[in-house]
């Protein structure tokens, strides 16, 4: 067939493909592969592996847009040398929210001002670089910059989800103007491009984002809310900050998984493994029902008192330390039966607009982030003349009285995005992440069990089919695992689904150390890329 125009040409991919993992001494993973470039251009420039993860995540909001922006939150875990840190850059309700405020709601608004907290990724970036980057921070913005003022190709998989958020965003004026602004998604391979959003992304490089939280980008958003009946005030915007944080750990087959600590939901990974350490799933095949079915029951448990509990730490009822006490967790494990499918009440929020990325330095930095708008492009408010499109965070509140995660001002919101981070023996192992929703908690157990109890590589791990325990506690299976252990699982009691094989299962990225040197991975059900030298 003679190929004349990019129409013409088909973006499915319908065959089985197996990626190599990569190999170098500095590497960075990433889901959209110009971001991935970008963070390697800083690693080229001088730069550490702080400020490629920061010109990656910046990127990707230009690159990447249906998954996060500007306007988004984050957060990191960092390996400087010596220590790991933990950065929470979400950020907090209006103070003027109430439950009152959405006393009419059965839930919390999913769209428009009153889903919106304040974003606190640009907040972040410039904290996570005054304090542990190398380069100067505007350098960090020169990929971004260029994208959205000269234009991009639009990636296949970025794209797909670009055309399904037309139903629900085209109806929003300015979003519209923004996104489609040829009435329509771009098409893979399509160059998209936004001034406005390069001026925004030179203004925040050039005040080191005072702009976005106390100057002229701050006055615009507030200007918007104010014409929108938001509540959100310059007041909100200027008390932001993001705050440096311990982060929470669980051992596991003699390494220790590290966690950002509420409010991010983290702690139902820790949780999950906790349980599965009283059962030796190296035992049974990988791919065996008997071990996915421990899997899932575990994380079913961790999903449950998850949703119970989790919340901004000031208002929560239980604290990490009971939720993660050995003795707890071994009688919780004492309720999982081998053979039967359990059924505890778990409210597991939807999410579907995070990006993952992952950095490592020939002198040891390693870095693990996310950044997410929570549900697609988020709220579908964008700010005039601007690009700045706002997540819809304050979507995982809850309108239960009396609820710790119950929606309240000035408090941040039950988060579902979470970096991960292993080490051992105080020495750093892996930095991960699994993108998506819900499934980034059960994607750590995944990735945990498969290279810690069946010593699979960061790539081999990422590429094996998945399981994904959905919000009704159904289960989907990748086709794989469908056809070997679907079966079993039924009797087991599993009620047993297909879930959409781009959105279903998330997408990792991994970096393992190696005695020199590292083994970096990227997922093959997102555009990303991990490249090195």
């Amino acid at each position: 067939m003679k190929i004349s125009t990019p129409e013409s040409i088909s973006w499915e991919f319908p065959y089985p493909s197996q990626r190599m993992p990569v190999m170098a001494n500095n590497i960075i993973a990433t889901s959209q592969p110009l971001a991935a470039q970008a963070g390697i251009r800083m690693l080229l420039k001088g730069g550490n592996a702080v400020d490629a993860a920061i010109a990656a995540a910046i990127t990707l909001t230009v690159v990447e847009p249906t998954s996060n922006g500007i306007g988004s939150d984050a957060f990191a875990l960092v390996w400087d040398g010596d220590r790991l840190y933990g950065l929470n850059g979400s950020g907090r309700s209006p103070c003027a929210w109430s439950l009152e405020r959405f006393k009419k709601d059965a839930q919390m608004p999913r769209y428009g001002w009153d889903s919106v907290t304040v974003p606190g990724a640009v907040d972040l970036w410039a904290t996570l670089s005054k304090r542990l980057g190398r380069l100067p921070f505007t350098d960090l913005f020169e990929p971004a910059v260029h994208y959205a003022r000269n234009g991009f190709p639009v990636s296949p998989i970025t794209s797909l989800k670009w055309r399904e958020a037309f139903q629900v965003y085209a109806h929003f004026p300015e979003f519209a103007r923004t996104f489609f602004p040829k009435g329509r998604s771009p098409n893979p391979g399509e160059q998209f491009f936004c001034s406005s959003l390069a001026d925004t992304l030179e203004t925040i490089a050039l005040t080191h984002g005072e702009a976005f939280y106390r100057g002229s980008l701050a006055e615009q958003m507030i200007a918007h809310s104010n014409a929108s009946d938001g509540a959100m005030t310059l007041d909100d915007l200027a008390a932001h900050r993001s705050e440096w944080v311990d982060p929470v750990s669980q051992e596991y087959r003699g390494v220790l998984l590290h966690e950002i600590p509420p409010n991010g939901q983290g702690l139902a990974a820790l949780i999950a493994l906790g349980i599965l350490q009283h059962f030796d799933l190296s035992n049974f095949p990988v791919d065996s029902a008997k071990s996915v079915h421990l899997q899932i029951e575990a994380m079913k448990i961790g999903f449950s008192l998850a949703h119970r509990y989790i919340a901004d730490p000031r208002f929560m009822e239980m604290s990490v330390k009971t939720l993660l006490d050995k003795n707890f967790l071994a009688d919780q494990a004492h309720t999982i039966n081998p053979d039967q499918a359990a059924f505890p009440k778990a409210d597991i929020p939807l999410d579907q607009g995070t990006v993952y990325l992952t950095a490592a330095d020939e002198s040891g930095m390693m870095v693990s982030m996310i950044q997410s708008n929570f549900t697609g492009f988020g709220s579908g408010i964008v700010i005039p003349g601007t690009g700045i499109s706002l997540q819809n965070r304050g979507f995982g509140f809850c309108v239960r009285k009396g609820h710790p995660n119950c929606v309240a001002g000035g408090k941040r919101p039950y988060h579902t995005i979470i970096p991960g981070f292993v080490t051992s023996k105080g020495i750093p192992l892996m930095s991960f992440g699994v993108m998506g929703a819900h499934m980034q908690p059960q994607g750590h157990v995944q990735m945990m069990v498969r290279i810690f109890d069946h010593g699979q590589n960061p790539q081999t791990a990422s590429d094996a089919p998945r399981w994904h325990l959905c919000e009704d506690l159904r289960v989907a299976l990748e086709a794989d695992l469908a056809n070997k252990i679907g079966n079993e699982l039924q009797k087991k009691g599993h009620p047993i689904m297909t879930v959409d094989p781009v959105w279903g299962y998330g997408g990792a990225q991994l970096i393992l150390k190696l005695e020199q040197g590292y083994c970096g991975a990227s997922d093959h059900r997102k555009d990303g890329l991990a490249v090195g030298y």
